[in-house]
């Protein structure tokens, strides 16, 4: 009896002691730089919606946010090295539906789980694709994109610099019965330079990315991925509206930590995340980088998450794409 009692307490005082010692690490939190590690390349839209947030993060908590860029195998590259980072606050993701929603069914070699590995902190907002094609393509419209593939088997292609783009483009062939050849790039920007080179027919890309080119007159914007229209480009129509049935597709955005992050550091960033994204300045000048921005709850951004990977799941398997 008393050998289990003294086991019992020294249980309860182990407890205690580390209770404390999380309460005493989120209090002082954060006392030196946090560093974000985005899985795509500067200049794609989660780098410059990152930038443009991580400003007034820094304020809000009173230290430097450093920017790391990890591009590379579909964004596996910056979740791996978050995931196997300390728990401490002071490394996080941000990242897409491309590493937590689609890369599991994808990727044949996944060295992260996007469930087990990972601290959901906060949602930021969902940047809408658009599909953009080179001036040259005899096509200014979806139709007549869809009449001009089938008249010519083989001859168009479509880049992907993400997971959104390469399941975009694989819908688009499957459900508008076409032969498209699909260009893989490490990230969107050189995928679209191609693109405007006129390297690569076309590509799914997101609005802020693209839209600067397609003022420019370097590329033409067909439509955009989502069920309705996009108040970003509201000239645009929808993939359903244009005639491809069953097309639905959107980017969202979070950040996350390291699995075992300590609550109250969750919760700290977590409200501070909330308030910038939720003012309605940063909002607009969000949305002018065509980002529809809201936030939630961390609990409301796990269970999105498992949300997505069904939903994704279906996509790819509706899709034809087969893991590499």
């Amino acid at each position: 009896m008393l050998s289990a009692l003294i086991r019992n307490l020294r249980i309860v005082g182990t407890a205690a002691l580390c209770l404390a010692a999380s309460a005493a690490q989120a209090d002082t939190y954060p006392s030196r730089n946090i560093t974000l590690v985005l899985p795509f390349a500067a200049g794609s839209g989660t780098d410059t919606t990152t930038r443009l947030i991580s400003q007034h993060l820094s304020q809000a908590l009173g230290v430097g946010i450093v920017i790391e860029n990890k591009a590379g195998a579909n964004g596996m590259i910056a979740a791996t090295f978050v995931a196997r980072a300390a728990p401490d606050g002071y490394t996080l993701l941000v990242t897409t539906n491309t590493t937590h929603s689609a890369n599991p069914y994808l990727l044949k070699s996944l060295t992260y789980d996007p469930v087990k590995d990972f601290t959901p902190i906060a949602r930021t907002g969902d940047l809408p694709f658009m599909l953009v094609i080179h001036p040259d393509v005899p096509a200014k419209t979806v139709g007549e994109l869809v009449a001009y593939g089938k008249a010519n088997p083989g001859k168009l292609s479509y880049a992907s610099g993400s997971s959104s783009a390469i399941v975009s483009g694989a819908t688009f062939a499957h459900n508008a019965g076409l032969d498209l050849l699909h260009v893989p790039y490490k990230s969107s920007p050189p995928a679209l330079n191609d693109v405007m080179g006129g390297r690569v027919s076309m590509m799914f890309v997101d609005i802020l990315t693209g839209l600067p080119h397609v003022q420019g007159n370097a590329l033409r914007a067909l439509a955009v991925t989502t069920k309705d229209r996009s108040p970003l480009v509201s000239n645009l129509p929808s993939m359903q509206e244009a005639g491809v049935p069953d097309f639905d597709i959107s980017s969202w955005q979070g950040y996350f930590g390291p699995a075992g992050m300590p609550k109250e550091i969750v919760t700290r960033l977590n409200a501070e995340i909330r308030k910038i994204v939720e003012k309605p300045e940063i909002k607009a000048q969000l949305a002018t980088l065509g980002m529809d921005a809201f936030s939630g709850t961390p609990e409301q951004l796990g269970t999105f998450v498992n949300e997505q990977l069904v939903l994704w799941e279906k996509l790819i398997t509706n899709a034809k794409i087969e893991k590499q």
